[in-house]
Formats: C-alpha cells, sequence, structure tokens
C-alpha cells in the first residue's frame, strides 16, 4: 500500500513535525494521473489513439491475413482464444435467432467463464484496467449479439475500469 502525502508510516512514533518529513507521496503516473480503461470492441475497426494493446478473445485468428499482418491491419497484438467461448459454443451463438436460444448461449459461455483459467484471466484483466490502456475484441459485427457483450458484463462484475 501507497502512504499518502500527510500519512506516516506505519509505526511511526515520532513529533507531527518530524512526521511531515517522513511522509511518502502518492502514488501517481507521470502523465497526471490520467485514467487508465479497458475497452471492449470490434477487432479490425481503426485503433482509439489511447486503446493500448489489442487482445483478440476469438477461437481462430482471421482468415487471409499473415500472422505479421494481424497488429499492422487493426485486427490484434495478441492472440487471446481462451477468452473466447469453445468451438461448440461458438456455433451455438451463430444459429441463435431467438432471444431464449441467445440466453441459452449466455448462460453456457458465462459457465465457461467460470473454470479457473478463464476466471483467474478476466481477475487480472479487470485488475489491470485501473493500470494500464487495453482492449479486447472479436470479429462480430453487433456486440449484443456476441461474447463481447458477455466480456463486458463479467468485467463490470470484477470492477474493471472499461470505457
Amino acid at each position: 500500500r501507497m502512504i499518502g502525502i500527510g500519512e506516516a508510516a506505519p509505526g511511526w512514533q515520532g513529533s507531527i513535525e518530524a512526521k511531515a518529513a517522513f511522509t511518502f507521496p502518492v502514488r501517481c503516473p507521470k502523465l497526471a494521473c490520467r485514467a487508465m480503461t479497458l475497452r471492449i470492441l470490434r477487432l479490425g475497426m481503426p485503433r482509439h489513439p489511447r486503446e493500448g494493446t489489442r487482445i483478440g478473445a476469438v477461437r481462430r485468428p482471421p482468415r487471409g491475413v499473415r500472422k505479421e499482418a494481424y497488429a499492422a491491419q487493426d485486427w490484434f497484438d495478441i492472440w487471446y482464444p481462451e477468452l473466447s467461448p469453445s468451438a461448440e459454443l461458438v456455433s451455438r451463438a451463430q444459429i441463435a435467432e431467438s432471444e431464449k436460444a441467445w440466453r441459452a448461449f449466455v448462460r453456457a459461455f458465462r459457465a465457461e467463464m467460470k473454470e479457473p483459467a478463464p476466471k483467474r484471466t478476466l481477475d487480472l484483466l479487470a485488475a489491470l484496467s485501473h493500470d494500464a490502456n487495453f482492449s479486447i475484441g472479436c470479429y462480430c459485427e453487433k456486440e449484443s449479439r456476441c461474447h463481447r457483450s458477455v466480456l463486458r458484463e463479467l468485467f463490470a462484475e470484477r470492477g474493471a475500469n472499461l470505457a
């Protein structure tokens, strides 16, 4: 824990005047304490100026694009399929036309994200969203019918700093 201005180090026994001489600065990044954020977005779209590292939460990389061109073409900097639905769930989501079918997909995807590895990843990224700019995305055109919407909810539930 960082100690704020005017706050003495734990266990300090000195005078008030001496306390002032031994206080520590408040933790603050060089760039004037600007807020850091996690953006949820559609891959392949132009980057936001302060977007940071772009993570591709997709089952498969883009077709016909060389690995070296993923970042240059605004797809992603890091491919991380562990935050995408399983292949079976991707198929279910693509054919989910009714609200009932979509809700079933959401329940199943949330269950997958409760597994230990994805759960820890979500916790880690939610915590990092307070200290770094980065983004997570998928190819789907409509976020409302994409696992991105579920990821947004999962990050919000963990207290992530969302853009």
